[in-house]
């Protein structure tokens, strides 16, 4: 039965798929679907994305080379409507008789059903009506390209199409184009009738975009414009504007060339009934003042406090209160300099970034105080936001922990704390989770529960008790940030309480480049339940209690005589103290393996048992050339350094402190952490064009622990596997090389990780991607001593995993809800010959969901 009903599925997808095959369907009679557009230069073919944008008419989309859209427009019932009237008006018998079965409004109201109508209205808007040859078009197409050999310094360009039938109703276009011979720029003037206009040209002249020798382009004549027109505004032109910007062209007498006069006229205004023609004139900030507390409603209330600070007028409508430098640290528009729209700009990104203030609003008015008319009066509106505001919100998670989670969050934000501009954010939250993969012995869907207590305190400059304009002008934006936390964890294998404090700088160098400076970032991690480590960590109890079968003779140690399992806590911890003793009695010899696998399991209870105390200063940046949400084409690069107890340590070393019996250092009668971390990440996105992506990412992280420490922390360390991953692996499933994952969270102080994903559009908001995920963790210059786990040599690179596999993702515009299937394509776990492709099937595929994007 189930072959048959799986024969009779295949049959009815390939006789949809044949019926939707008939692509010209919907094509009239006397009309022509249009397939296909050439594009032909000079007798060559021309495949450039940016001529072809240029036509007005294309092809129904593909998706590897079907016409998708098409076809399922095609199987769409245009008119369902008259469809199912017209059903009953042949067979009025039928009408009255569904009408006794159900009712007559029933059956009306089926006729707008999903299955009469839902699906065919679902079919039209998702499917692509057929693209139908229209002559108009190709006309207007053929005066683009046109355009666009202009634009490129073709000038005596000629081009023509012709339709080329292929089939029934079907045919392409092909365009020629013969473009001529290009025009080059030849010498170049300038005629700028306000000197002191003509004077700033000079200065910065050789950042032309017009160049002798250099082909006409159109653009770089734009591209000129506003280069002049940028640098005059940012010099004091207060009305100059890109439209004062001309450009005479010369080729009488010229072959293939052109000579340019660069024209800047005079500033022209209407006055009264008549126009009159000035000089530009360069404009000084004569005074700066800032209205601390602006509305439309006090706009007409008299000012009532006022102070002046470093050449800025700060009024208030009521009490000033803000600190003055708060504000004028914010102010790049200075008393005596020129007009300059760059400090407009900047001052209201720092300003916005205050978040004490709704957007700003700048304005300027020539100052009537002097003669000669020369002096601007720059005017600061700043409307505070409420002092106090209270936010709540409500998530549903899903983390490589967590399979589900809900998690409710409560906020106050109070600005302005210290009337410096600080903003402080107090925030409580709570989580209940499921997990599949920790204990659960009441077998309870909700078994991970979290709660938290966080402050946050956020100062508009560098909190420090020296001068950093030198290093860090405020120009860049700088801010300190001060945290406090603190978390619970119960159910969450030993369960956990967090303490987390830190102090940390950030400011912008550049355009898109972001710096962050923790000058310490420290972490305190308790145990609340380290009994439980083997009921948590499973497969490290089944390693030793396999030994202990073979080796314990203590009675006290096991549960029974017939399963002889060794009692956690009791006699685990009891058979790992007597062989690494030795000072006990064996079935038979201990081996030395099995000396090493006890230790070694010994050794990774201690180091996820133990309480952690970390105290660490990093150093961040970033750099991306990502203009905005819609940009497809950019690369992204981020690196940091961290160290670890180097401050501790050599506190310790200077005071002569006293080192415990293993040999380090103690703070709180608690070992602390002590290493060195390195991270770099590069993230590149290539625009394919018709909305086709290529995204690529690469990782590299290690962690060395030395000093006081020869391991990294658990919460310092690297995972691998996972939807933001190896999609073809698990979370903390692969690795580390390869060992085969034989833990349960398996974790390394060192990883490499690469990704290509080809995105491309399905249909509409629904969009695909191809994906090959490769990497892996290793263990090095730590106290793991296991051979496939280490990375000793570049010969150890042929443990790099790698996972391909293909996923869905629907585009919400807020964000993407993405599902990804991965399949096992190298795996180094297996045996050398049976690594490629062994798993590469549905059995041992991992379905992914995420949201939004991996990278």
């Amino acid at each position: 039965m189930k072959k048959i009903s799986t024969k009779i599925t295949a049959f009815i997808v390939i006789a949809i798929l044949i019926c939707a095959c008939d692509a010209v369907k919907r094509v009239p009679d006397g009309k022509l679907l249009l397939t296909k557009n050439e594009i032909e230069a000079n007798g060559k073919s021309i495949k450039e994305e940016t001529i072809f944008n240029q036509l007005y008419q294309k092809p129904n989309s593909t998706l590897l080379g079907y016409r998708l859209r098409l076809n399922l427009y095609n199987l769409a019932n245009l008119n369902p409507d008259s469809t199912y009237q017209a059903k009953f008006a042949n067979n009025p018998e039928k009408y009255k008789r569904q009408s006794k079965w159900l009712s007559e409004k029933q059956v009306n109201r089926l006729g707008k059903s999903f299955l009469y109508y839902g699906i065919h209205n679902f079919l039209k808007k998702t499917g692509e009506p057929p693209v139908i040859i229209d002559k108009e078009r190709a006309d207007k197409s053929v005066l683009r390209l046109k355009y666009y050999y202009f634009n490129n310094g073709y000038f005596n360009v000629n081009a023509n199409y012709n339709i080329d039938t292929l089939s029934l109703k079907k045919a392409k276009i092909k365009y020629a184009i013969t473009p001529g011979n290009a025009f080059f720029l030849d010498t170049l003037k300038t005629t700028i009738l306000t000197p002191a206009l003509d004077s700033l040209y000079q200065t910065n002249k050789s950042n032309t975009f017009l160049k002798s020798g250099n082909q006409y382009k159109t653009e770089d004549f734009e591209n000129e414009k506003n280069r002049i027109t940028t640098h005059f505004r940012n010099n004091g032109a207060y009305y100059f504007q890109s439209n004062y910007v001309t450009f005479d062209i010369d080729t009488i007498k010229k072959v293939n060339q052109a000579n340019i006069n660069l024209v800047i006229n005079n500033y022209s205004y209407q006055d009264q009934d008549s126009s009159k023609t000035v000089p530009f004139k360069i404009y000084k900030i004569s005074d700066v003042n800032i209205y601390t507390d602006y509305s439309s409603e006090n706009n007409n209330r008299t000012i009532t406090d006022s102070t002046t600070y470093k050449n800025f007028n700060l009024y208030s409508h009521q009490k000033l209160k803000y600190k003055p430098r708060a504000i004028t640290n914010a102010i790049f528009i200075t008393k005596g300099g020129l007009y300059a729209d760059y400090k407009t700009v900047l001052t209201t990104r720092y300003l916005n970034n205050l978040k004490v203030f709704n957007y700003p609003s700048i304005q300027y008015e020539v100052d009537k105080r002097d003669s000669t008319a020369q002096s601007l009066i720059a005017k600061v509106y700043l409307t505070p936001r409420k002092k106090y505001s209270f936010g709540t919100t409500l998530d549903v998670t899903h983390s490589n922990i967590q399979d589900f989670g809900i998690g409710l969050s409560v906020s106050e934000t109070i600005r302005n704390v210290f009337n410096g501009a600080e903003t402080l954010e107090i925030a409580a939250r709570g989580n209940i989770g499921s997990s599949q993969d920790l204990a659960n012995p009441n077998n309870n869907f909700f078994n991970v529960s979290e709660y938290g207590l966080d402050l946050k305190l956020n100062i508009p400059r560098i909190f420090i008790p020296f001068s950093t304009e030198k290093i860090i002008p405020k120009s860049m934006i700088p801010s300190t940030l001060i945290t406090v936390g603190f978390a619970k964890q119960r159910n969450l294998g030993l369960d956990k309480e967090n303490f987390t404090g830190a102090l940390s700088y950030n400011w912008t160098p550049k355009r898109n480049h972001t710096a962050r400076f923790d000058l310490f970032n420290t972490q305190f991690v308790r145990n609340l339940n380290p009994n439980n480590y083997f009921f948590v960590y499973n497969s490290s109890y089944r390693a030793l209690n396999a030994i202990g079968k073979q080796y314990n003779t203590n009675p006290n140690y096991y549960n029974n005589d017939i399963d002889r399992d060794l009692v956690i806590e009791r006699g685990t911890t009891g058979f790992t103290r007597d062989v690494l003793s030795g000072n006990a009695s064996f079935l038979k010899p201990l081996e030395s393996a099995d000396i090493e696998s006890v230790k070694s399991i010994e050794e990774r209870r201690l180091r996820l048992t133990e309480n952690d105390f970390i105290l660490a200063t990093s150093f961040t940046f970033s750099k991306t050339t990502k203009k905005d949400l819609l940009d497809n084409d950019f690369y992204l690069f981020r690196t940091k350094i961290e160290s670890a107890g180097t401050l501790l340590s050599a506190f310790a070393k200077t005071t002569n402190q006293k080192e415990n019996v293993t040999g380090n250092y103690e703070i709180f009668n608690l070992e602390y952490s002590e290493y060195l971390k390195t991270e770099f990440e590069y993230i590149k996105h290539w625009d394919l064009s018709k909305e086709k992506i290529f995204a690529f990412r690469s990782f590299f992280g290690i962690a060395v622990p030395f000093g006081n420490s020869n391991y990294i922390p658990f919460s310092r360390s690297y995972f691998s596997g996972g939807s933001n991953d190896n999609r073809a692996w698990q979370p903390y499933s692969l690795g580390p090389g390869s060992s085969g994952a034989v833990d349960d969270f398996n974790e390394a102080n060192m990883k490499i990780a690469i990704s290509g994903e080809f995105r491309f559009k399905i249909l509409g908001n629904l969009k695909g991607a191809l994906f090959a995920d490769a990497g892996n963790i290793w263990n090095v210059l730590d106290n793991v001593v296991d051979e496939k786990s280490t990375f000793t040599s570049f010969s150890d690179l042929k443990d790099i995993a790698l996972g391909t596999g293909f996923g869905l993702r629907y585009d919400l515009s807020f964000f993407v809800i993405r599902f990804d299937l991965g399949f096992k394509t190298y795996n180094p776990a297996n045996e050398t010959r049976k690594r490629w492709f062994q798993e590469y099937n549905f059995g041992n595929s991992v379905l992914n969901f995420g949201i939004n994007y991996p990278f």
